[in-house]
């Protein structure tokens, strides 16, 4: 048996991020709330980098600019989008 530490396992599972307050509480948020982009990736069960490339290909709703480095999602549009409804 070959126990050399190449082939023993490298990664340790730590502690699981905490899930936003916006995402537990999502079915309650009113449809004009507006959420980050951490949680529409987690919604949509996708990385960062890939709500923005559903959001250039039209998959997703855009998210609005509130300032400089600030984007949020509309609620009601993504429940929509969630639906398979158009939000446009």
């Amino acid at each position: 048996m070959n126990t050399s530490p190449s082939l023993k396992s490298t990664t340790k599972a730590g502690p699981a991020a905490p899930i936003p307050d916006a995402l537990r509480n999502f079915d309650a948020l009113p449809d004009s709330a507006n959420v980050r982009l951490p949680v529409v990736a987690a919604l949509f069960a996708c990385s960062t980098v890939t709500v923005w490339r559903r959001v250039k290909k039209g998959t997703l709703p855009a998210g609005r600019r509130l300032s400089e480095g600030v984007t949020a999602w509309n609620v009601g549009e993504l429940r929509k989008a969630l639906l398979g409804e158009s939000w446009k």
